[in-house]
């Protein structure tokens, strides 16, 4: 008989750098999959993991993976704690994104620095990990990664909006799931926020004190990857080249950065939306209830968050879950949202 429950640790760490998010989930199958969340944790990074790991996108191969040996160390004491501090016993696995220091699917490149196989062996569980690498290597963007985790747990929802590092969306077109990213968040956001000695933007309360600059405005609604089709993705590179330059060029103060970005931001995911649906809105941009407030005044639709447990860990809950597919050898990556040559069970296994 098919095994129908598992008990599985989620592990993800977002491109805002808030630290590594860890989940304790069960999932049970009986027709439909549903989920309990029994503990989460996010655990900060300290200041130097941070600094380093914000200067991934300049270091050479070479470099990432002297860097990557460090930090599956760290991601395998992280896990321990984690595991200890809460008792947790008799796991199937442990599903790990790592942390993505890497992504150019153009060039058919993408790396995750915390997936390597010892980490199974310095955790003494089985490990789940590299979920994005199989996807690119058949054609597609290695990301969103979330969405069939949206159309098995979340098929309530019109749409599925996650604010983290970036905004992506997914959401059933014609019997398909549609998802990609939308456009930097608090990847930017926190970078003025930091300017200004804050680690980000409480509520969005800055912005709203800041000026709206026009020309910085249209320079960013105009970026050419809003005129693209999905699927699509967006990376840290990206933002160094094609947001960063814009804006340090306008010689704007914090404030008024701040606000012309989070207008832009508002601006950009309302072009996505439809009126009269439902739309789940999850990650730490859910807090920034300016961004939250333009979006519902750009658009009428019923803005739903949830309680913080599912705002702050859906992803690291999802990237549980598409361990547990991958454990069960079943489709977790989709062609339509990646652009993959076909649907596949993506990941890698090791005991």
């Amino acid at each position: 008989m098919e095994k129908k429950e598992y008990h599985v640790v989620g592990v993800m760490s977002g491109t805002s750098l808030d630290g590594i998010d860890l989940v304790e989930v069960k999932f049970v199958f009986n027709k439909t999959w549903d989920f309990e969340i029994v503990c989460a944790e996010t655990v900060g990074y300290s200041i130097a993991w941070h600094k380093k790991l914000k200067g991934l996108v300049d270091c050479s191969l070479e470099a990432l993976k002297i860097i990557d040996d460090d930090y599956t160390i760290l991601l395998s004491e992280v896990i321990k704690t984690f595991i200890a501090k809460n008792n947790i016993q008799n796991i199937d696995a442990v599903c790990s994104h790592g942390h993505t220091a890497l992504h150019r699917p153009e060039n058919k490149l993408t790396y995750q620095i915390g997936n390597k196989s010892i980490l199974a062996k310095l955790i003494n569980e089985t490990l789940v990990c590299d979920f994005r690498v199989a996807d690119v290597e058949l054609g597609g963007q290695g990301a969103p990664l979330v969405p069939i985790g949206d159309r098995l747990l979340f098929s309530q929802y019109d749409f599925c909006l996650n604010l983290g590092g970036f905004a992506n969306i997914s959401t059933e077109i014609n019997n398909e799931r549609v998802a990609y990213d939308i456009c930097p968040v608090n990847i930017v956001l926190n970078i003025y926020a930091q300017k200004l000695g804050l680690n980000y933007d409480d509520g969005g309360k800055i912005a709203a004190s800041g000026n709206y600059l026009t020309q910085l405005g249209n320079q960013l609604n105009h970026l050419e990857f809003y005129k693209e089709m999905p699927p699509k993705s967006l990376g840290l590179e990206w933002v160094h080249k094609n947001v960063l330059p814009l804006i340090e060029a306008s010689q704007a103060c914090e404030k008024d950065v701040l606000r012309t970005c989070s207008d832009h931001i508002a601006e950009q995911i309302s072009n996505v939306l439809k009126p009269r649906t439902k739309v789940l809105v999850t990650g730490g941009g859910a807090y920034n209830t300016y961004i939250i407030s333009k979006i519902k005044s750009n658009i009428g639709a019923e803005i739903i968050i949830p309680n913080a447990e599912l705002v702050e860990f859906k992803e690291a809950l999802i990237f549980g879950f598409l361990g547990v597919l991958k454990l069960r050898n079943e489709v977790n990556c989709l062609k339509s949202v990646t652009g993959a040559s076909k649907n596949h069970s993506s990941g890698r296994i090791y005991s």
